[in-house]
């Protein structure tokens, strides 16, 4: 039976496979419901045989998938949740940052966690050597740092260049040439690396406890350079005359070009620019040649020196006229380092970037992202730049827009901060929806940079759109965007309040508030004066004078508990009197005569427009008390409008004979009061003439 059915099989199979032909089977025949053939496929041809009508399968060639192919296909169906808060930030919802500096403490304790344990693992890495990831991932794997070769050997000291261990290298080398024994230049080199690299000092580590004990020398050491740092106001490690990468080059007997390459390249890197350029002089005298990452730091030499702007952008040409020579092709860091050191010559840099900018294309080499950050900063250094200068970013937008982008420069990330900030300045929407646009086409996104280059591109983009845009437009961009992209600032939600007042959309200001509380600015008071003023300009209906009535109480209480944490509690009269008026407003009466006790105790001036309109409560309560009380307090602070509050007391109330004496001398006393003053006032003017 299993002969019988594997012939079967094989029979129906076979069929699959022969050739398909413009014959069609009978009715009882097998007819092929599809064709298994590729429409480019061409037809082969066979001697002798008839090939009208005849196609051929032909099986593709075998697709060799990138590991990770499955996950980018499942990455690329997923887009961008507005709801959602940005990954790095997914955790525990109660864990969840909801503003700038709680987002900041969530970084720092992350990635703390990730250097403890990093620690653990590399404190222990026996424990660890089971590898579960695929693809492998090397920094999940556990580092050792201690070296295991004891005996003086160069091996040992290939070790100790691995481990990044600068004195115990250094240390080993000394060991060796006491030995007498003869360190290849292979090894030296590598030594010259790990020194100028690091600039003679041990790197830092990840973590702090990670470092293991050092020598009383070594600590002394640390301690002066960390003092020499903090005076210079800078955290850049020096190049120290006669340090131990000097004192090596000068032992070795034999050096060749990369001996001096690396030399001059620790020398730029670390703050010294003329041991570089002698240093490339003595290279040139011994008839070397340099490869073209050491033309890019002579270049950055070239600019640190202390000449004017003419002489070094004649030296940096001279160096590119010694790389023609030397047969040296540039490449795209070569450029951009130019336009790097054309940043600092400000406007004599224009002219010689733009030459520079042809050059590149010229020699086929495609400006990176920083390229035009630093053509931007070049021309965009102020914020109202010249009316030729200002015509560059639409050519530089008009050129890059559509196109995709690598990692190509460590500045490439600073692009779009750079461009959104000529955008805000120019005060021009559609530029900067070009630049949005780009910045979301493709993987463009990754370039935005670290928290806060991203939060000040959004702040820019965002306050631009409360200026120029549509309100609700603007509001459709402000739920898109935070908190989900970035957590605002309040002068951000400042700059939307003030679009909310341009086009007469007032009833938003409670949940602005509300927001603004979520996103840590409870405490702002330009931000809570802001919504007090708005709230209270203007007369609004009963039910929306009720909801500012309850944000005004909202923001009463933040003073309230601003009060009690402070030893010097100050609340802005400005707020005291819109608080009062959204009361009255309200009908909340006994709230807002509470407040005029705010006014004594925190010796703040009512303005003569809230105590007309307690009058007007008064009047309306028919309480003759109270409208004297509001004379009395008009009286203590001296205000002119204290006349005019007792007349109308007299003339609105039915008061005692009593109450009008107590009145007039009221009046009195603040008629006298002013007239001291204006006398006080003249005779200074006497005396001064």
């Amino acid at each position: 039976m299993a002969a019988v059915a594997s012939g079967r099989w094989l029979r129906f199979h076979c069929r699959l496979c022969l050739p398909l032909t413009d014959r069609r089977a009978g009715s009882c025949g097998w007819t092929p419901s599809c064709r298994f053939y590729s429409g480019s496929a061409a037809l082969s041809k066979v001697e002798g045989a008839d090939v009208t009508g005849t196609e051929e399968v032909v099986i593709p060639k075998r697709k060799i998938w990138d590991k990770v192919a499955v996950l980018q296909a499942l990455a690329s169906t997923v887009n961008r949740d507005t709801t959602a808060v940005p990954y790095a930030f997914q955790d525990d919802p109660y864990l969840i940052p909801t503003s700038s500096a709680e987002s900041r403490s969530f970084l720092l304790a992350k990635k703390s966690g990730e250097n403890a344990a990093k620690f653990i693992i590399n404190s222990h890495p026996k424990y660890f050597q089971k590898d579960i990831a695929e693809p492998h991932i090397p920094c999940l794997m556990p580092e050792y740092f201690e070296p295991q070769i004891e005996d003086i050997s160069e091996a040992a000291l290939k070790e100790r260049i691995r481990l990044k261990k600068v004195k115990a290298s250094v240390d080993m080398f000394d060991q060796l040439l006491q030995a007498g024994t003869t360190v290849s230049l292979e090894t030296t080199n590598s030594l010259l690396d790990l020194l100028c690299y690091y600039g003679d000092q041990e790197p830092l580590a990840d973590y702090h406890f990670q470092q293991r004990e050092k020598s009383e020398e070594l600590e002394e050491a640390t301690e002066e350079n960390n003092e020499k740092s903090k005076k210079g106001g800078h955290q850049f490690v020096t190049w120290r005359a006669k340090n131990n990468a000097e004192r090596i080059f000068a032992l070795m007997p034999e050096k060749n070009a990369y001996s001096y390459c690396t030399m001059i390249r620790g020398m730029v890197k670390h703050r010294a620019p003329m041991q570089a350029l002698n240093l490339y002089t003595e290279l040139l005298n011994n008839r070397l040649h340099v490869d073209v990452y050491t033309f890019n730091s002579l270049i950055e030499a070239t600019a640190m020196t202390n000449e004017k702007f003419e002489e070094k952008w004649n030296n940096i040409l001279e160096l590119l006229k010694q790389m023609v020579a030397q047969k040296v092709k540039p490449n795209l860091q070569t450029f951009n380092t130019i336009l790097k050191c054309l940043r600092r010559f400000y406007a004599f840099g224009r002219l010689p970037a733009l030459q520079t900018l042809r050059e590149m294309k010229a020699i086929g080499i495609e400006p990176s992202l920083a390229t035009y950050h630093y053509i931007i900063q070049l021309f965009y250094q102020y914020e109202n730049p010249a009316k030729a200068s200002s015509l560059l970013i639409y050519d530089i937008m008009n050129h890059l827009t559509g196109k995709k982008f690598s990692p190509r420069d460590p500045d490439d990330d600073m692009f779009f901060q750079s461009a959104m900030r000529v955008c805000s300045s120019l005060r021009d929407l559609e530029l900067a929806y070009q630049v949005h646009g780009l910045l979301n086409t493709g993987d463009n996104r990754k370039f935005i940079g670290p928290d806060q280059r991203r939060n000040f591109y959004y702040s820019k983009f965002f306050s631009l759109l409360c200026l120029m845009e549509q309100i609700d437009v603007t509001l459709k961009w402000y739920k898109d965007l935070i908190p989900s992209v970035f957590f605002p600032h309040s002068q951000t939600l400042i700059d939307l309040l003030q679009a909310l007042d341009v086009a007469n959309r007032l009833e938003m200001i409670p949940q602005i508030w509300k927001d603004s509380k979520e996103y840590g600015h409870t405490f702002r008071n330009d931000l809570k004066e802001e919504i007090l003023t708005l709230m209270t300009r203007d007369r609004h209906p009963a039910e929306l004078q009720v909801a500012f009535a309850d944000c005004a109480a909202d923001i009463k209480s933040t003073y309230e508990s601003q009060d009690a944490r402070q030893k010097a509690p100050d609340w802005p009269a400005n707020a005291l009197n819109c608080i009062a008026v959204l009361f009255l407003r309200a009908g909340r009466t006994q709230e807002a005569w509470k407040m005029l006790g705010l006014f004594k105790k925190h010796n703040k001036i009512p303005r003569n427009e809230l105590l007309n309109e307690f009058m007007d409560s008064a009047k309306a309560s028919n309480s003759p008390a109270q409208a004297i009380e509001l004379v009395k307090l008009a009286s203590a602070f001296s205000l002119p409008v204290c006349e005019v509050l007792t007349q109308r007391v007299i003339a609105d109330f039915a008061i005692s004979q009593e109450q009008k004496e107590a009145l007039g001398n009221l009046t009195a006393l603040t008629s006298d009061s002013d007239s001291d003053s204006s006398s006080d006032s003249d005779g200074d003017i006497g005396e001064g003439k």
